[in-house]
């Protein structure tokens, strides 16, 4: 069984070390809770699922409902505490510190800098997700037109989940019909 304090540090050390939060942390969680065995990689992304389909921050969802795979609700919190406390408290020295200096031409280059790197930190895990979950031809091209419409095409995600939903059941239905 996981010590609470080491699910505290493991999430702190995540919480502490990254940039851009949500999907920029991916890497990192998985990286720590995976090759720690804590969680299997399928198991992983279906918490990734859950994480996105709840309210709130990824990464904190995704600490809570690791937290509770290992620890239950005790490891919920502890989980989440440590996810959240260094970034809170990163945030509280960084707005003390630099409130004067927002518009410091220095600063902001500096901010300009780390997006491309935050944007390579989102691409990884998403495509370690897809090399995962894609174990099907038709699934690839399920996640490229998904991709197309979303990102050239700007069709909401909600249309195309429901489409999604309603395909698969219709085809479940016809499946569970043609085995009888």
């Amino acid at each position: 069984m996981v010590s609470l304090w080491k699910i505290f540090f493991v999430f702190a050390k995540i919480g502490a070390f990254t940039i851009g939060g949500g999907y920029a942390m991916l890497p990192i969680i998985r990286d720590e809770i995976v090759k720690r065995g804590w969680l299997k990689e399928e198991d992983f992304i279906d918490i990734i699922a859950l994480a996105q389909a709840a309210p709130g921050l990824l990464a904190v969802n995704i600490s809570i409902f690791t937290g509770h795979k290992l620890r239950g609700t005790v490891g919920s919190i502890v989980a989440t505490l440590g996810s959240i406390l260094p970034s809170f408290l990163i945030i509280l020295i960084i707005a003390m510190a630099f409130s004067g200096y927002q518009d410091n031409p220095t600063v902001i280059r500096i901010f300009k800098g780390i997006r491309p790197v935050v944007v390579a930190l989102i691409a990884v895990p998403m495509l370690n997700m897809a090399k995962t979950a894609n174990k099907k031809w038709w699934a690839w091209i399920l996640s490229g037109v998904t991709l197309a419409l979303v990102a050239f095409l700007d069709v909401s995600p909600i249309y195309i989940l429901l489409t999604v939903i309603i395909i698969a059941a219709a085809v479940a239905k016809w499946s569970s019909g043609n085995c009888s």
